[in-house]
C-alpha cells in the first residue's frame, strides 16, 4: 500500500527533480496533482520547472560536493534525475547509504548518464541487436575506426558521430565521406557536455523508420513488478534533434514483439540496484530502428522522452503522469485515447524574455493545444514550446500540429 503526505507538512512525500526543463517541469505538475512536495534543480536560475515547483534550487548538480550537500539538506524521499550531466558516483554513494532512493536506480543513472555505458550494456551484456560502433577519443582514432586497421574491416560510409555525452542530437552529424571527418569531429567536440570528450562512430543502418517505445515498470495490485508499454511513436528527427512525432507509428506485429522485447531486456537490467535487487520504477524512453520485422537497439533514457510529449494529446495518462505514477508505487494505465501528434515550436530568435505572437491563431487549428514551455532565453534552435494535435486519422493530426506550430511566431519582447 502507497501512502502519500500532505505537502509543506512533517508528513510531506518530498520529491526531488535534478533537471527541470520542459520535460521535467511535467513531471513535477503530475507529481503535485498528487500532494507531492517538490523540489526542482537546474543549472540556471528560473528554469521550466522552477516556475511550478514548492522549492526552486540553482546548482552545478556534476559537482557531487555540491550535489550531495543539497540533498542533505532537503532530505527528498525520491531524487529522480531528468538529464545527464550529474555527479552519479555521488547518487550510488548516497542510494547505498540509505540517504535516498534514485529513480530508477543509482546504477542506471550512471550507466545512462553517456552512450558508452548504454551502448556496451546493451550490446555486450545483452547480445542486443545494435549498429556497429566504436568509441574514440581523437580525430586520428576516428579516422581508423572508419578505415579499419590492421586487415580488419572499419565502421566505414556512411557513418554516424555523437558525443557519448549530449542532449537533444547536439554534435550528432552524418559522414558520408573522407571530406566530413574533421568538420563532424569539431562539430561533436562543440556540442558534447565535456570540452574533448570521447564520441561514439556508428555504422549507419538503412532502417524503413524509428520509433520510441516508452516503457513503463511499475508495481501491481500484490506488490509484484509489472512492464507496461505504450503504443510506439513514430519521429522525425534533424541533425539528432526531435521535430515531430506521432503516436501510434504502425508496426508489424512481428516487429512490435521484437521491440518490445528488446526494451523489455534494457529496463528490467536498468531496474537493478547496487544491491542486485529488481527495484527500479519509472518510464523509460527505448529508441529503436526498424526494417521490416529486424530491430535495432539505439538509445534509451531511464526518464521521459522528448518525443513523449505526443502522449499529452493522445494518451488518458501522458508520460509524465505514468512517470509520477510508477516512482511512487501507483498502478498506471498506458492505454491510447485518440491519435495525435507534437510539433516542435522553436525560438527563432537569440533575445532573453521573448514574447509569442499567434497563439489564438495556432489554437484556431482544429483539434490543437499549445505548451509554451517558459525558458527564460530563447535560442534561434532551442525548445520553446510544443503543439499538440488529436484526430481519428494521424497524419491529419500530424499536419495541424505543424500548421499550429509554424503560427506560434516568437520575436523580442
Amino acid at each position: 500500500m502507497t501512502t502519500l503526505g500532505t505537502p509543506l507538512s512533517p508528513s510531506a512525500t518530498k520529491v526531488m527533480l535534478l533537471g527541470a526543463g520542459e520535460l521535467g517541469k511535467e513531471v513535477l505538475i503530475a507529481l503535485q496533482r498528487l500532494g507531492v512536495e517538490t523540489i526542482a534543480v537546474d543549472r540556471y536560475d528560473n528554469a521550466p520547472g522552477h516556475q511550478v515547483a514548492h522549492h526552486a534550487r540553482t546548482i552545478t548538480m556534476s559537482d557531487p560536493a555540491l550535489l550531495r550537500a543539497l540533498i542533505e539538506e532537503m532530505q527528498p524521499d525520491l531524487v529522480v534525475p531528468e538529464i545527464e550531466a550529474i555527479a552519479t558516483p555521488m547518487l550510488e554513494v548516497l542510494e547505498a547509504t540509505g540517504v535516498v532512493r534514485v529513480i530508477p536506480t543509482a546504477r542506471a543513472a550512471r550507466l545512462t548518464m553517456d552512450r558508452e555505458g548504454i551502448r556496451r550494456l546493451a550490446a555486450e551484456t545483452l547480445g542486443l541487436p545494435t549498429s556497429p560502433y566504436q568509441f574514440c577519443d581523437t580525430l586520428a582514432e576516428l579516422q581508423a575506426a572508419i578505415d579499419g586497421v590492421d586487415g580488419q574491416a572499419g565502421i566505414g560510409y556512411p557513418c554516424i558521430v555523437k558525443p557519448v555525452m549530449s542532449s537533444s542530437g547536439k554534435g550528432q552529424s552524418k559522414i558520408d565521406g573522407p571530406a566530413d571527418v574533421q568538420k563532424a569531429w569539431d562539430y561533436a567536440m562543440a556540442g558534447g557536455r565535456v570540452a574533448h570528450g570521447r564520441i561514439i562512430v556508428e555504422g549507419f543502418i538503412d532502417f524503413d523508420y524509428e520509433i520510441t517505445l516508452l516503457t513503463v515498470r511499475a508495481r501491481g495490485a500484490s506488490g509484484e513488478m509489472q512492464t507496461h508499454f505504450c503504443e510506439p511513436i513514430g519521429h522525425v528527427q534533424v541533425a539528432g534533434d526531435y521535430v515531430e512525432s506521432w503516436q501510434p507509428h504502425p508496426m508489424q506485429p512481428a516487429a512490435l514483439e521484437k521491440a518490445r522485447q528488446i526494451a523489455k531486456a534494457v529496463t528490467d537490467n536498468l531496474g537493478i540496484g547496487l544491491d542486485g535487487q529488481s527495484t527500479g520504477l519509472g518510464l523509460f524512453g527505448v529508441e529503436l530502428f526498424v526494417k521490416g520485422d529486424a530491430v535495432w537497439f539505439s538509445e534509451v533514457s531511464p526518464r521521459p522522452h522528448d518525443t513523449g510529449m505526443v502522449t499529452m494529446a493522445t494518451q488518458w495518462q501522458n508520460e509524465f503522469e505514468l512517470h509520477a505514477r510508477a516512482i511512487l508505487g501507483l498502478p498506471v494505465n498506458t492505454a491510447l485515447r485518440c491519435p495525435g501528434a507534437s510539433a516542435v515550436i522553436y525560438g527563432g530568435v537569440d533575445a532573453v524574455g521573448i514574447a509569442f505572437d499567434g497563439v489564438d491563431e495556432a489554437l484556431r487549428v482544429p483539434n490543437t493545444d499549445i505548451r509554451l514551455f517558459g525558458k527564460p532565453e530563447s535560442f534561434k534552435k532551442r525548445r520553446m514550446g510544443v503543439a499538440l494535435a488529436f484526430d481519428a486519422d494521424v497524419e491529419v493530426a500530424r499536419t495541424n500540429a505543424k500548421l499550429a506550430a509554424s503560427t506560434v511566431r516568437p520575436r523580442p519582447a
